[in-house]
């Protein structure tokens, strides 16, 4: 598999949208196969070993969920999941199933592409950071390593929990993060009810190394969901 010509598999079983994406995708050098089930999403994730995956969630034999879940069980390919569902429940299942990102329908197809390049560098790069341990975005690193943060060249210091939520971003950067998947990175499982604490934290990762904090680059809120570092 050439990396110039990245693979997709599609799970949709509306023809209209499986042909909107196979005609948009390849004519941006993806090669896309497809797929109308869950079941046969799965033969072919597992034949064509690709790059990616987008998958609806209501499928004909079984939930989209499922099928997330069924790709965790080998693999750590990105998916991308494109539902008309829009309930926030709906988006933080999936997330928390071990999907990267959702997108609602109806969708723009500029939309799904910078989608798919957040996280296919998600994957290329290791997580969005270099062989060298140095995460970069804009004005925004973090020297693994050393444990160290600069904000545009200034040393930024931060407190330890500060330092680990920002860790926790970091190892997924580009990736939707749902509240419960950071709560319980950082603070551990016994602490999933206690969402003040994340708020908090991330407003004082905001404070420190944004530019206007009220108006954040790169701590993005996915509204009722969770936390996205941009990449």
């Amino acid at each position: 598999m050439s990396k110039a010509n990245p693979a997709i598999v599609v799970i949709e079983d509306d023809p209209p949208i499986r042909r909107f994406l196979r005609t948009g995708l390849s004519s941006h050098g993806f090669q896309v196969f497809e797929a109308d089930s869950g079941k046969q999403g799965l033969v072919e994730a597992g034949m064509r070993k690709p790059d990616l995956v987008i998958l609806d969630l209501g499928l004909p034999d079984m939930e989209g969920i499922e099928v997330v879940r069924a790709l965790r069980e080998w693999s750590p390919l990105p998916i991308i999941v494109l539902s008309a569902r829009s309930a926030e429940q709906d988006k933080i299942d999936a997330l928390d199933a071990g999907a990267d990102d959702y997108l609602t329908k109806p969708f723009g197809l500029g939309e799904l592409l910078a989608r798919i390049r957040v996280a296919l560098r998600h994957l290329n790069t290791g997580a969005g950071y270099a062989k060298d341990g140095v995460f970069t975005t804009g004005k925004l690193k973090v020297d693994l390593g050393k444990r160290l943060v600069y904000r545009d060249g200034e040393e930024v210091h931060l407190t330890p929990i500060q330092y680990r939520l920002l860790g926790v971003l970091v190892k997924h950067a580009g990736k939707v993060l749902t509240h419960h998947q950071i709560l319980k990175e950082v603070w551990g499982p016994n602490a999933l009810d206690n969402a003040h604490y994340l708020r908090i934290y991330m407003s004082q990762l905001r404070q420190k190394l944004e530019a206007d904090p009220a108006k954040p680059e790169y701590f993005l809120t996915e509204s009722g969901v969770g936390y996205r570092l941009k990449v």
